[in-house]
């Protein structure tokens, strides 16, 4: 008997095995064709445009000019190199970020309260921000209150993502990121400060009386929060970039593929890699020319983008040159890529809420429609990300102070998001797909660099440093 349960193992794992190597990893695109695959690391750029670089950096260079610009710089190169390792995994299984998670060993799912339990708070902070944000450009333009707009704009986003009609709203926004692109780039160009003013920034230094509730969530949201981080997971799997594009397999173990596959997933993590590079180069000049515009324009006035005046401050940055059409066109700039950011959080948080909802709930033995996730992701959306922004907005009523909570707890979270996804690759990859020593030494780096931010925020919150 007992020879027989072993050869019937033996059996079922060659079968197993055979069914893996079986799998047809489709060619990844070459030449112009892998312009079509940008979506995903558009959308994470797009992600944290309007906290990031479009309120924090002008925010932080009228507080503190150029002396930071080192820390711009490495937040963003840094998460360059996290954010490809997310990527990598969902490219090499086909599985999201989570659905790997729950593979780490330790108590069952440990890693995945850990993820979404923080994230609970930034969820409810980051709608409730950015629409109050969007609304003080409303009503430069229609008058009404601030409050009334931040729930109109929460409500209307919220119907958008729930009917479906977010790749619409997508493509205009992309037509909005062009153009503030280039209106904001070029009038940095036409304000560039002095070369040696601006290269004085490159060296490390803390600027005196610092406060790192300014610093913290600046970094934190500058191109991706930890959230943002694995959102891309979401949106390469969506996409079908490499393993994810086979049908009918949740998941592939990567380990058992033949070496044919593996050279396949390689070109497709390349594609992953240049997408995400020209991600990274945008949103660098994108916060680049915030910080310029923010130390030319603002720091010599005096004006701080805060509260209920976050549009018209951001509106003299191409006002001061343009005049009153400058101005409106950059409320009207505001407007959109906060509600444009407002529909990315949306997307992004309710596709994570309800895939490891899903997790924890099969975890216990759930079945129905609790586990289903398009029921779940609606769930969260109606609730999560509309009903309790409204609740918080109309209670705190400080959109740059919700937005700053939000990004502590996001740069905070990086440090444990990198960790679990460098050991997650280390044990589900292959060598052949596991990032080199140098990719593997700098997302080392990124990690302890917001975990330093991190611990010295928490330690001026609790009076130990000044």
């Amino acid at each position: 008997m007992s020879n027989q349960s072993d050869r019937h193992s033996f059996i079922q794992n060659n079968y197993q095995q055979l069914e893996q190597n079986s799998v047809n990893i489709p060619e990844s695109p070459q030449g112009w064709e892998n312009l079509k695959w940008l979506g995903p690391s558009f959308l994470w750029m797009l992600s944290a445009a309007g906290s990031g670089e479009l309120l924090f950096t002008p925010r932080v260079a009228a507080l503190y000019g150029y002396t930071l610009l080192w820390a711009l710089l490495a937040a963003v190169i840094l998460k360059w190199f996290i954010n490809g390792e997310v990527g990598r995994f969902s490219v090499c299984t086909g599985a999201t970020i989570l659905e790997g998670f729950k593979q780490l060993p330790g108590p069952k799912n440990w890693a995945i309260w850990l993820i979404l339990l923080p994230q609970l708070m930034v969820a409810i902070s980051t709608v409730a921000g950015l629409a109050g944000a969007a609304a003080t450009a409303v009503i430069l333009f229609t008058g009404g209150t601030v409050q009334l707009w931040t729930i109109i704009i929460i409500v209307v986003a919220a119907a958008i993502v729930l009917l479906g009609q977010y790749n619409v709203v997508e493509k205009i926004a992309s037509y909005a990121g062009v153009a503030l692109t280039i209106a904001v780039v070029t009038t940095a160009i036409l304000v560039f400060p002095n070369l040696r003013q601006l290269g004085a920034g490159l060296v490390p230094q803390i600027p005196q009386n610092v406060q790192y509730q300014e610093i913290l969530p600046w970094l934190g949201f500058m191109l991706a929060g930890a959230a943002g981080l694995m959102w891309y997971s979401y949106w390469i799997e969506a996409r079908g970039y490499g393993a994810a594009s086979v049908q009918g397999k949740e998941s592939i173990d990567p380990k058992q593929l033949n070496q044919q596959e593996k050279k396949k997933l390689r070109g497709w993590i390349h594609l992953m890699t240049i997408s995400n590079t020209l991600a990274v180069v945008g949103a660098l000049l994108v916060a680049l020319s915030f910080l310029i515009l923010g130390g030319e324009l603002l720091l010599p006035q005096g004006l701080v983008p805060k509260e209920n005046q976050v549009a018209e401050t951001l509106g003299t940055l191409l006002g001061d040159l343009w005049g009153p059409f400058g101005f409106w066109f950059m409320v009207a700039i505001v407007f959109i890529t906060f509600c444009n950011t407002i529909l990315s959080v949306e997307d992004g948080f309710g596709r994570m809420f309800a895939d490891g909802t899903q997790i924890i709930l099969q975890g216990f033995g759930v079945r129905g429609r609790w586990t289903k996730e398009k029921f779940l992701q609606r769930v969260y959306i109606i609730v999560l990300l509309a009903v309790l922004p409204i609740t918080v907005y109309l209670f705190f009523g400080q959109p740059v102070g919700l937005l700053q909570t939000a990004g502590a707890i996001e740069a905070a979270h990086i440090p444990i998001v990198t960790g679990l996804t460098l050991f997650l690759n280390y044990r589900m990859l292959p060598k052949e797909l596991q990032p080199s020593k140098i990719i593997f030494g700098g997302t080392a780096i990124a990690g302890i660099f917001f975990a330093v931010f991190a611990v010295i925020y928490l330690l001026q919150l609790l009076g130990i440093v000044g």
